[in-house]
């Protein structure tokens, strides 16, 4: 099997805030590829996931709920910084570290709907 491409999508009821919201995190932009379909690129420009319009959506219950649907890793080089900046952009913290001052963990957070990501360190 040859992949040419991937794209992890995300679906979401409001279609603009959670475009918004994952290229805020990524530090990049938008493209409204269609009236349901949105296509997310970091600050390099790469695509990086995308969005389509799913007015039912309804999130995932993660970690203990059924079932955990996709999640991200996002590595960072400050949990504090990078834990306010998706605080900021409409995260929801569901998981805090027992002790930022480690030399690794995670956090895990929801997205404007509902969708679980982890920020790392380490």
């Amino acid at each position: 099997m040859d992949i040419t491409r991937f794209s992890v999508v995300f679906d979401a009821a409001d279609l603009l805030a959670e475009s918004t919201f994952w290229a805020g995190m990524l530090g990049g932009s938008v493209e409204m590829a269609a009236e349901d379909w949105h296509r997310v690129s970091d600050a390099a420009g790469a695509h990086c996931v995308s969005v389509q319009l799913a007015p039912d959506h309804v999130p995932p219950q993660w970690p203990d709920g059924s079932p955990q649907q996709v999640h991200l890793d996002l590595y960072v080089d400050d949990i504090r910084d990078a834990h306010g900046q998706a605080i900021a952009l409409g995260a929801r913290l569901l998981q805090a570290a027992d002790d930022l001052d480690a030399a690794d963990g995670f956090q895990v957070y929801a997205d404007p709907a509902g969708h679980p990501f982890c920020l790392c360190w380490g």
